[in-house]
């Protein structure tokens, strides 16, 4: 993914369409645009930090006189299209289905500006701390979202791609949770050798795990007359992506990938040891006090380890040469040893 978008605060050429607008973030006629009718917009400013994506915060009057924050996300080209189209539909997806937990949606779209083609992303903005979130109200209102949310068509996977990070992830529509997390994962194992190269090991074991491992680990959860509910998932929920507002101590989620999944998919990036706070077994204790445990029990940390699996394969994409791909890797040779030993 181009890294163009940075240029939009620091070049000079780069102003914006009302030369009334205060700071330093050059505020495109698309997005105000998107604002509210009668919105009177006083300054914007950059805000925050990201490899792929320059983002703000937009200091408006509301037509009726109100004060009101928004917050701004841009990306360039096809890729940063993609990107900001997904997170739209996931923010908006997952505002539907529980609107205390995310901040609020409004617009997405592709600047008038068309040197290089931007798209952005619009927002509620909340001040929010990055400290550790309240275990009990965070983990319960993930159970919740999960409980309340239902698939349009009872099926796994999302209306639009959605990424991992700079990276687009399979989501189309499949009945069946094996099938569809199989070719989740095997895509992530392919663009990490797209970015990494090959290794010849990692491409054997992880055969074994798509062929041999998949199917003793998921399959039991749709046989036996068991059946696994499509639930809402953020699809990125690591520490960056969960803040507390300042004023009302509410928890939010942001940055969303989403899609219909296995509940406990969401869980997978818990385990990660490279996240500082959601791998704190508190948050997975609570979770699973208000979730419960799907059946086989038993098989709970297997298919935990398993989608951490896929977490691990994307970081590994997103951070060539660090320790994610190795730890994906031994991962794998656990399950493999585990479940098919004869074939290791």
């Amino acid at each position: 993914m181009s890294t163009a978008v940075h240029n939009l605060v620091k070049d000079a050429h780069f102003h914006n369409s009302d030369p009334e607008i205060e700071g330093n973030f050059p505020l495109d006629a698309a997005v105000i645009e998107k604002l509210p009718p009668g919105t009177k917009v006083i300054a914007a400013d950059s805000y925050g930090s990201s490899a792929w994506t320059v983002t703000a915060r937009i200091s408006t009057i509301l037509a009726d006189g109100t004060p009101k924050l928004f917050f701004l996300k841009c990306a360039t080209e096809d890729s940063g299209r993609m990107m900001l189209e997904g997170e739209f539909h996931s923010m908006t997806e997952l505002y539907k289905t529980m609107p205390s937990f995310v901040p609020e949606p409004y617009a997405w779209g592709k600047f008038q500006m068309s040197n290089p083609e931007t798209y952005f992303f619009l927002c509620q903005f909340i001040e929010m701390a990055n400290d550790m979130p309240d275990a009990a109200q965070f983990s319960s209102r993930v159970a919740k979202l999960h409980k309340l949310s239902k698939s349009p068509n009872n099926c796994f996977g999302f209306h639009v791609t959605t990424n991992q990070g700079k990276f687009p992830q399979v989501v189309e529509w499949d009945p069946s949770w094996q099938s569809f997390f199989t070719k989740m994962l095997r895509h992530s194992i392919q663009i990490d050798a797209q970015e990494n190269g090959h290794w010849a090991e990692l491409d054997r074991i992880s055969s074994l795990v798509i062929t041999s491992v998949i199917p003793l680990l998921l399959g039991p959860l749709e046989s036996n007359g068991r059946a696994v509910k499509p639930s809402l998932i953020h699809g990125d929920l690591w520490d960056g992506n969960i803040g507390t507002d300042y004023e009302t101590g509410d928890v939010y989620i942001f940055d969303a990938g989403a899609y219909y999944a296995h509940n406990e998919m969401e869980l997978g990036m818990w385990r990660c040891e490279r996240h500082h706070f959601v791998n704190n077994k508190i948050y997975l204790v609570e979770y699973l006090r208000n979730a419960g445990v799907s059946e086989p029990v038993e098989q709970f940390d297997d298919r935990n380890r398993l989608y951490c699996i896929y977490m691990n394969m994307w970081a590994s994409a997103h951070h060539a040469g660090g320790i994610d791909r190795e730890t994906a890797y031994s991962d794998m040779c656990f399950l493999v040893n585990k479940y098919a030993p004869r074939l290791e």
